[in-house]
């Protein structure tokens, strides 16, 4: 091989590691942790293994700003001890989930949970704990999410829930389910829920909906008020039916 191609394949390796490693940074900078103030209510934002149809990084979708903007929303209207910076990155296959009775989860759809995130799963509602699953559309992404916690609880099934369900009334009044749908991809929202042994609201999953882009693009030229409005209110509601149930 001639120096030229040898100086040449030299600066290639390291252009591309300079570009790989800007990408690792950008990465690490955007899923860092955060370690929450020591308020009443903390959101558990789950991280759980993938099958990689975005990226294996469905589950830090709209992070972190989606999560500021719901606790400032939370904070500003309601009696809850909790702060803007009130939110954890969680491994699902691990015992701190438990430290935190209510979770977020991201793209669903995406899910492969690992032997100990099912089992950890399974745990964590038995023990009374609340899921809100959230960025989910079509029939694919809706099958392989039941597929996931089925493996968790193959006797109980996911029910379509509607507007007279006290988690759309706890907090705030909701009038209308679909008042989001026609700025989400995937046509009609469906709220499905799953219970708990007590008959108590467990998971709670808006399917073909999208809170956290709400959540965070809320104060953009070309966000509709009104289902924004109704994003923040179902946050809310969910986090109160958490915390009183």
């Amino acid at each position: 091989m001639s120096k030229l191609k040898v100086t040449a394949a030299i600066v290639g390796v390291a252009l591309l590691t300079s570009a790989l490693a800007s990408a690792q940074n950008f990465r690490r900078r955007f899923i860092e942790q955060n370690e929450p103030p020591p308020t009443e209510f903390i959101a558990a934002r789950w991280r759980f293994g993938t099958n990689g149809w975005f990226g294996h990084m469905g589950w830090s979708h709209n992070y972190p700003a989606s999560d500021q903007n719901l606790n400032t929303f939370l904070e500003r209207v309601t009696l809850v001890n909790v702060e803007r910076l009130s939110y954890r990155i969680v491994e699902l296959g691990t015992d701190e989930i438990f430290d935190y009775p209510f979770a977020y989860v991201s793209e669903p759809g995406e899910m492969q949970l690992t032997t100990a995130e099912v089992a950890n799963l399974r745990e964590y509602i038995e023990r009374g704990g609340f899921v809100l699953m959230d960025d989910f559309d079509g029939r694919e992404q809706l099958d392989n999410m039941r597929a996931q916690v089925r493996r968790a609880f193959p006797d109980r099934n996911f029910v379509p829930l509607t507007l007279d369900h006290p988690v759309f009334s706890v907090g705030y009044f909701l009038d209308d389910l679909q008042g989001m749908a026609e700025f989400v991809p995937g046509g009609n929202i469906t709220y499905f829920g799953m219970y708990n042994d007590r008959g108590e609201l467990a998971i709670l999953a808006g399917h073909n909906n999208d809170l956290a882009n709400f959540w965070e693009w809320y104060d953009q030229p070309d966000m509709p008020l009104k289902p924004a409005a109704d994003a923040f209110r179902m946050g809310t509601n969910a986090v109160i039916y958490a915390m009183t149930h």
